[in-house]
Order: structure tokens, then C-alpha cells, then sequence
């Protein structure tokens, strides 16, 4: 039997990816650190109300590859905070973690004590402080939490040379009892993005503009796209300096060039995704709106 105590993952954990030799992506590596950290805070706003949660990167090691992450914990000096549940963050994470890529084929049960839960699938044993399950149980309503942990798994889904993911103790501690392998961390990330309410995509577009908004602000500008009328604020700080430094003329009839990020919504009875709001955050071109010309211009 093969058994992951998630007790052992109080304030620290380390992150093993199984990896061809003993290297990984770098950028695999900070997307995973940065969707594991907003993660962690996601469930910290939850449990710890009152409280910042701060999660460091401590150590990093082969194994295949590894990377010890850590939370640390702070008053924000809000003098109604709850008292403050410590040694949950990180166990939350890996337990939910390894719940989600276990659930994802029949075969799982769950065994509920007073003390503990186990978890169980063929020889596999995940045994869960009460405490971080309950805790599991009332993060998992976070839409910011799932939305991250998705991140986490589409970052390691999008690198091919990661085989499998564990969690151990230290940097230096044997081989992980339990690995997630890919194709579970595959399934997972797609069972999770069918269940959330919301989430966010980006498009490169071209967006008409219709009503220019010239000064930096969220105010929406008004713009054609696919036929249909947009709004949406412009947050590209260097596109207001190129603006502002009378570099870009804008008018009615112009072309943006643009990364759009666009907040969807799920509707529970379809499935079906529809866009809600837009937001340019990244401005990659100004095309000035063709016009003829008279003949006293041409002349």
C-alpha cells in the first residue's frame, strides 16, 4: 500500500515533478509557483479572514525536479479577524489536488473518522487530517481557488516533459509514495474548467473603435467587434504614453489591434459559456481609418 500523509504538509511542501533528467521549463516552473500562490491565498481569504498568507519559494533540488514552497502568515491588523487557522493552506492544496486527479476514474472511496479521513483507490492511500479535509470542503466554493489550481494543472499539462507531479516532506526526501501522472493532471484540469461558473479567456482581435475615452481611467470605450457593439476600459499603461506623447491621433472609425481579455460566464442548464464583460489589456497596433481624399488634398 502506498500512503501520502497530508499531516506532514503544514507549513511547507515539496513540489516533485517528474521531469527527463533533473531540469524543468522555467517558465513551466513559475507558472505552476505563481497559480499554486494564488491558490493559497485564495483559500486563506476563505479560512484566515484577517490574515495574508505569503507563500515562498525556499529551496529547489532534483528529484526528478523539485521546488519547496512555504506559507507564512500575518496580521493585516483587521481587529475582527478570526483566529487564525494554521497548518491548513498547504494541506489543503495537496489534498485537493490529489483528490480532483484521483476522482477522476471509478474505484475511489472515502473513509470519514473522527480524526482523520482516508482516502483510498487500488493501493493508493491518501489519509487527510480532519481539520484540512473540512477546510478542503469550504475552499472548494472559492471560484478563485478552482480557477487557480486549473492554472496550475494547464501549466504543467502544457509541458510535455513533466511525466507526473508528488508532494514530499523535504527537498531531500525519498521518491513521493503516491505521483499523479499526466494524463490524471490532463483529465483533472478539464473535469475542473466544465465546472466553473465563470472564467476568463484572451483573444487577439481587431476591435473598430466607435467612442474613444481619452484619458487614463477604467472608463469603457465603446468599440464594433464581429458585428456586435463592445464596451470595454483600455488598461495598457503604454499605450496611454504613446498616446499622450502624441504618438497615436485617435478617431472614430479606427482600428485597434488588441489582446482582449474576456470574462465568460457558464449557464448550469447548457454548459454553454457566454461572454459578460472585456477588458484591452495590451494594445499592439493603432490602424487609422482609410479616407479619400479631395482633389484639393491630392493636388
Amino acid at each position: 500500500m502506498r500512503i501520502v500523509e497530508i499531516s506532514k504538509f503544514e507549513e511547507s511542501v515539496v513540489l516533485h515533478f517528474k521531469t527527463e533528467g533533473h531540469r524543468i521549463n522555467a517558465y513551466t516552473l513559475a507558472s505552476t509557483l505563481v497559480s499554486i500562490a494564488d491558490a493559497a491565498k485564495a483559500a486563506n481569504s476563505t479560512l484566515n479572514a484577517g490574515y495574508d498568507v505569503e507563500i515562498t519559494v525556499e529551496a529547489v533540488g532534483p528529484g526528478s525536479f523539485r521546488a519547496k514552497i512555504t506559507a507564512l502568515y500575518k496580521n493585516s491588523k483587521n481587529l475582527f479577524s478570526s483566529q487564525l487557522v494554521a497548518g491548513v493552506i498547504i494541506g489543503v492544496l495537496a489534498n485537493y489536488i490529489y483528490e480532483r486527479t484521483l476522482a477522476i476514474e471509478d474505484g475511489v472511496t472515502i473513509q470519514v473518522n473522527t480524526d482523520e479521513v482516508i482516502i483510498e483507490k487500488g493501493d493508493e492511500k491518501i489519509v487527510v487530517p480532519r481539520k484540512v479535509y473540512e477546510a478542503t470542503r469550504q475552499v472548494e466554493h472559492n471560484p478563485q481557488f478552482k480557477q487557480a489550481i486549473v492554472k496550475t494543472l494547464k501549466a504543467i499539462e502544457n509541458d510535455e516533459k513533466v511525466e507526473a507531479l508528488g508532494f514530499v516532506e523535504e527537498i531531500d526526501s525519498p521518491e513521493p509514495e503516491v505521483v499523479i501522472p499526466r494524463q490524471s493532471i490532463i483529465n483533472a484540469s478539464l473535469q475542473l474548467e466544465a465546472e466553473e461558473p465563470t472564467r476568463v479567456v484572451e483573444e487577439s482581435v481587431d476591435l473598430q473603435i466607435i467612442k474613444a475615452i481619452l484619458e487614463r481611467s477604467r472608463r469603457k470605450w465603446e468599440f464594433m467587434w464581429r458585428g456586435v457593439k463592445i464596451s470595454a476600459p483600455v488598461t495598457d499603461e503604454n499605450f496611454y504614453v504613446e498616446f499622450f506623447a502624441h504618438d497615436i491621433t485617435i478617431a472614430p472609425g479606427d482600428v485597434l489591434k488588441v489582446r482582449l481579455q474576456i470574462k465568460q460566464i457558464r449557464d448550469p442548464d447548457t454548459g454553454i459559456y457566454s461572454n459578460q464583460a472585456y477588458e484591452i489589456v495590451e494594445v499592439f497596433e493603432h490602424v487609422p481609418r482609410l479616407r479619400q481624399m479631395n482633389i484639393s488634398e491630392a493636388t
